[in-house]
């Protein structure tokens, strides 16, 4: 940890330089992507912490971290022995990021962050928590990447065309439709930076940041044109003739913000969440702002027809390699030298014969006993634990494919499991089953949702710390907003809509005990409708995910008639739709492994 605390330091010499009595680093790019490529993860080089979300703020005197519940074991872990401290979002007298620097700057301080990679509305909150104590702002230097001697270059990855037969939708009409939000607003200008709503509106992919088929670009759309800044090196020869006889406009990446703040007198939409303090910093004052959820967010959440029959034929391949990962796994010998990394890179390989594979959609968590207790632990070559035939294998993982997006989780018992693990094992499978026979009137939100999932877990004085489930894109970002499952309001995971039918989320109950090991179970559901009547158009779920839950696990004593029921509904369809891709021993095995239960 003495590198992590010598670049605290000399983090520290250079504010003192500047005059700054607090640095703010969050993780971010310059789009406000939820993952970041090798070049902007600063916070990871600044603090050591190699979660996927987390804001670092360093004083002169003091160091932390603030993350959510999904990380706060690694976190406790990876800022162990080092100056920076963890502050746990949402726990009993954690302070806020706003409440601590209240605390912390002086009367008439300086705060300090790379306004390229804060959003202009978190930078305008902070100076309105600071307002009394007459914070100026300084943002105009990347100070984390002055000290980062080795930075990884700024990733440019072909940008590549997604055929209409995937996307199912032409450019011109989603052009078509973003300009009749536009005209609703009364605006003339639309200002575009969010990476999965580019990909989308264009019908373009690239692979800029790990395990998202997204690219480096802004636009700005205006009720007649279209101009797509981006890195002209990533564009392939077919890409470039694509763009023009669309009629879009092709600009180099960096002069964005040079464009951006050459607009005046025109009527601006754009998303102060989603854009940076910067950007919006340098916007002419005869520009009038209409601060909005971007139309292409709510457009590309709702699955048009194609794109739904292409999710349904993408997750039985995917199925078909995750069950016969499951068959690998019931036939190891584990007596052999067998790790975490052996099975994330057999289920990965296993996605790679399927038909139209592009790669994994985030990496793949393949957590044994205590390291499943980390919701977002992932193995590496350096470290990873060795699998014994005995106790719980957790993995959580998907792939992206021309045809979609998918997201699995399966926990399995390597050998004997202890009844504890079993109880809980059957508590969590049967919960997230129960999405299958949900029913509720068109207006339900995910907060009206999240208890039918949770239920059993409240009764028996049990939580799982994070959201029972999260929109998921089509060969795009594997959380996409603006719908998700949970029964907290979390205004900035924007995940709170209405649920409309197309709409994908996932279904992921868990439960975790620090130190000993933890359980998931995750289908992915579509929202579609159901019958319609004097009470309103009532919707349903329907299952995406096809893969057995692992009956080795299972006890029924938990379960009630209504949870036995769906597990046997459930694996009669598993086995039914991916046996005949199945070798002969793989199909026997898999019928006894689907068998129906009993009280």
């Amino acid at each position: 940890m003495q590198e992590v605390n010598d670049r605290v330091q000399m983090l520290r010499k250079l504010m003192r330089e500047q005059g700054i009595d607090a640095y703010l680093v969050p993780t971010a790019d310059y789009h406000e992507s939820e993952y970041v490529g090798e070049y902007f993860k600063c916070r990871h080089f600044l603090t050591g912490f190699t979660g996927t979300a987390g804001t670092a703020v360093i004083t002169a005197d003091k160091a932390g971290l603030w993350t959510d519940g999904r990380y706060f074991v690694q976190a406790e872990s990876q800022l162990s022995g080092s100056c920076v401290r963890l502050f746990r979002m949402g726990d009993p007298g954690v302070p806020s990021i706003g409440e601590f620097l209240r605390e912390e700057i002086p009367q008439g301080g300086v705060l300090g962050f790379d306004g390229r990679v804060v959003s202009d509305e978190v930078g305008r909150e902070l100076l309105s928590a600071l307002e009394d104590k007459q914070v100026s702002v300084s943002d105009s230097r990347d100070l984390v990447g002055e000290i980062w001697t080795e930075r990884p270059p700024m990733s440019c990855e072909p940008v590549w065309i997604l055929e209409e037969r995937f996307a199912g939708m032409r450019t011109e009409d989603k052009l078509d439709c973003v300009r009749s939000v536009m005209r609703e607003k009364g605006c003339d200008v639309h200002l575009m930076t969010m990476l999965d709503e580019i990909a989308w509106l264009f019908n373009l992919r690239g692979g800029d940041i790990v395990n998202n088929p997204v690219f480096l670009a802004n636009a700005v759309i205006s009720l007649d044109e279209a101009t797509l800044y981006i890195q002209e090196k990533a564009l392939l020869p077919d890409t470039g003739e694509y763009l023009n006889r669309l009629g879009v406009s092709v600009k180099p990446y960096g002069e964005f913000s040079q464009a951006a703040g050459k607009l005046a007198g025109r009527t601006i939409l754009l998303e102060r969440k989603k854009i940076s303090f910067s950007i919006c910093e340098n916007l002419d004052e005869t520009n009038r702002i209409v601060d909005a959820m971007n139309p292409c967010a709510v457009l590309k959440a709702v699955k048009n027809p194609v794109e739904i029959e292409n999710m349904r034929r993408v997750h039985i391949k995917d199925g078909v390699a995750v069950t016969k990962f499951m068959y690998w796994l019931k036939h190891l010998s584990l007596t052999e030298d067998v790790t975490e990394m052996t099975a994330a890179r057999k289920i990965e390989s296993l996605r790679a014969e399927q038909e139209g594979y592009i790669g994994p959609s985030f990496v793949t968590i393949a957590a044994y006993r205590e390291n499943a207790a980390m919701c977002h632990y992932h193995p590496s070559d350096e470290a990873c634990s060795r699998l014994l035939p005995e106790g719980l294998l957790l993995v959580d993982s998907g792939g992206h494919y021309l045809d979609g997006t998918t997201d699995i989780t399966r926990t399995y018992a390597l050998g004997p499991v202890t009844q504890e693990e079993k109880e809980y094992f059957t508590i969590v499978s049967a919960s997230m089953l129960k999405a299958g026979d949900m029913k509720f009137l068109y207006g339900c939100r995910g907060i009206n949702l999240d208890y039918t999932i949770r239920e059993a877990f409240w009764k028996r004085g049990l939580d799982f710390n994070h959201g029972t489930g999260h929109g998921v894109g089509f060969v795009s970002t594997v959380h996409e907003r603006p719908n998700g499952i949970r029964w907290k309001v979390v205004p900035e995971r924007q995940d709170s809509a209405v649920i409309e039918p197309g709409m994908i989320c996932s279904d992921e109950p868990g439960l975790y005990f620090e130190g000993r090991f933890g359980v998931r179970t995750e289908n992915m559901i579509l929202c579609v409708p159901d019958e319609k009547n004097q009470y309103g158009q009532f919707l349903r779920f329907e299952f995406l995910t096809w893969a057995p839950i692992d009956l080795d696990a299972v006890d029924p004593q938990y379960m009630d008639e209504n949870d036995i029921r769906r597990l046997n509904e459930y694996h009669r369809e598993v086995y039914e739709k991916i046996s005949p891709y199945l070798t002969e021993e793989e199909r026997e095995w898999l019928k006894e492994a689907t068998r129906e239960i009993s009280k």
